[in-house]
């Protein structure tokens, strides 16, 4: 056991030493996942709102101004311009210069008073995340007018009863009551970060020895594989730990993400992602030739991370085949771990499913990269 420890540490001297030496790379590995952090928090928006909009008012009344000024006063729309007609709403569209238009006819007034009034609401289907909030916010703003209408219409005709819904519907969110995008933006981008740093990192720690050169020099060590992959590893997983402080530190404390679980149990199930992590991107390095290879394979990864393993796009109606693609990604299950913990303060009893999951898959990506690593000893 000292001489395995021994070798162990030996490997672990060599590779700090080599990551210590080349200061630059090691300055972006410690700021890129802060920088990537901002950039992800305040560049991707899940609610689309202050809709450039151009308005079409044929009747030009009190009727049509104040449903205009219902939709402004919402904030999800801003009226950029007016024009005459539908055609130059859709030429405004055309030309970039609104995502949405309302049109609203001449006699509107009186199909209010008839109680079929229609207004033409036109989104640019370009642009589908202005479509999917411009079309809930405009619904809800048709239908709470029409429903105060009717009501005042009831009460002028001495139908008093009217005047008071037989269902009334109270919401309430639970663990993100202001609806911030943040609070659920920041846990995911936390697995996604270490996702990519840990693969990055470890993708090229083999293959790029054998590029240069240079493995010949542990290959003749008495160290047996596994002692050269956990020496490899260590080095990495300190400096992704450092990483991880970092972007938990700047979520809490510069985005105001509250931390309402268990910081420990959050720090060992992180430690667990990132050695799965880590071990994919050995196993990766030892079956690839070229760090080009590797740092395409990577590329690949971080992509399918994003889209597939629930960071911004729901899993559910995903098809099968692709939700079982997103299954053998690890921050697949470390997204719901990080969500649970840092967002509803969960324990281990509500996530033991993905937490045993990335157990087993800990265990069998690292027996993989051994195994073959192993082969190229022969």
């Amino acid at each position: 056991m000292r001489k395995r420890l021994k070798r162990i540490g030996a490997i672990i001297r060599k590779e700090s030493i080599q990551i210590l030496r080349d200061w630059p790379t090691l300055v972006m590995v410690l700021l890129l996942p802060l920088i990537e952090m901002f950039l992800f928090a305040y560049a991707v928006s899940l609610t689309v709102d202050h809709i450039p909009t151009v308005v079409a008012d044929a009747s030009k009344d009190v009727r049509s101004r104040a449903f205009v000024e219902a939709l402004t006063s919402s904030g999800y729309f801003d009226v950029e311009m007016h024009v005459a007609d539908e055609s130059q709403v859709i030429q405004a569209i055309d030309e970039e210069q609104a995502k949405a238009g309302i049109v609203i006819p001449a006699d509107f007034a009186a199909q209010v008073e008839r109680g079929d009034a229609q207004v033409l609401i036109i989104f640019d289907g370009s642009d589908s995340s202005s479509v999917r909030s411009g079309y809930s916010a405009a619904s809800a703003i048709a239908q709470s007018q029409a429903m105060g209408l009717t009501i005042k219409k009831a009460t002028r005709m001495g139908l008093g009863n009217i005047g008071s819904l037989p269902i009334y519907t109270s919401t309430r969110v639970l663990y993100n009551p202001d609806r911030d995008d943040m609070t659920f933006i920041v846990p995911g981008l936390i697995a996604i970060l270490l996702q990519v740093m840990t693969i990055g990192q470890a993708s090229t720690a083999i293959v790029r020895e054998r590029e240069l050169g240079v493995a010949e020099q542990i290959l003749i060590t008495p160290a047996r594989p596994i002692e050269i992959l956990i020496g490899k590893m260590t080095p990495n997983l300190l400096l992704t730990v450092v990483d991880l402080l970092i972007i938990v530190l700047t979520g809490v404390f510069w985005f105001g993400v509250p931390f309402k679980g268990n910081l420990w149990l959050f720090a060992w199930l992180s430690l667990l992602f990132i050695v799965s992590g880590l071990g994919l991107g050995l196993l990766i390095s030892t079956v690839t030739k070229t760090q080009r290879q590797a740092q395409q394979i990577t590329m690949l990864f971080m992509m399918l991370c994003m889209l597939l393993t629930g960071l911004i796009y729901p899993r559910e109606p995903m098809p099968t085949v692709v939700k079982f693609a997103g299954n053998l990604i690890p921050a697949t299950y470390f997204i719901r771990i990080a969500r649970g913990i840092v967002t509803k303060g969960v324990g281990v009893s509500f996530m033991w499913q993905d937490v045993l999951i990335l157990v087993v898959y800990s265990t069998v990506v690292i027996g993989f990269a051994v195994t073959s690593f192993k082969k190229r000893l022969d």
